[in-house]
């Protein structure tokens, strides 16, 4: 069995798991970690196939998405950030462990495709790499789908904004149509206290 054999169930097992312990997992934290972890596996994969943009999509973008998506769900549930910062060391073995394995998984992908036995690099077609392909394709037949899975991600989360956006009664927020508005009868006026005593509303 050759390296890339090796490597490719390497990480299908990984994936595998860490995408059951998502599921299972009671910690949302831990949840997270998994899911992150079979992100990396999955990356690994494609980097196995030859498909490197695919991967750098599942890092670049699944795995930020999933740290914002995250964030958003901490502060929509309203979570005491002080208990939460104390309990920060005892996610601190499964974070070792997640970030162990992802440092093994990536030496294990760099040295099958460097190996002698590397038959899955990218493909190329007439010198085009398989980015370029990916890019005409993607801006020239599916162009409009483009542009309309941009609008739908950004109305999602300009939704997600508005949700975990709160109003705290007492905070002094800025008011444009007020500040517009001000004329010098609104905004200036007069007074001529008396020795000692200040101004009130």
């Amino acid at each position: 069995m050759d390296l890339l054999a090796i490597a490719f169930y390497l990480l299908a097992l990984v994936a595998c798991v860490s995408a059951f312990m998502v599921v299972i997992a009671r910690n949302p934290v831990h949840s997270v970690l998994f899911l992150i972890l079979t992100f990396f596996s999955s990356a690994g994969l494609f980097v196995l196939l030859g498909a490197e943009f695919l991967a750098m999509l599942l890092v670049v973008v699944y795995v930020g998405a999933v740290a914002v998506l995250f964030l958003f769900v901490v502060m929509m549930l309203d979570v005491d950030f002080g208990s939460l910062r104390q309990g920060f060391v005892r996610y601190l073995p499964a974070g070792g462990v997640v970030a162990l394995v992802l440092v093994v998984e990536m030496s294990l992908v760099a040295a099958a495709i460097a190996g002698k036995n590397a038959t899955l690099r990218a493909p190329s077609t007439n010198g085009v790499s398989n980015v370029e392909q990916i890019g005409r394709v993607l801006y020239t037949d599916y162009f409009y789908f483009f542009q309309a899975a941009g609008m739908v991600l950004l109305v999602a989360m300009i939704g997600a904004i508005v949700l975990t956006l709160r109003h705290k009664p007492g905070v002094k927020r800025q008011d444009i149509a007020a500040q517009t508005a001000r004329t010098e009868a609104s905004g200036l006026r007069l007074t001529k206290p008396a020795t000692g005593q200040g101004i009130s509303e």
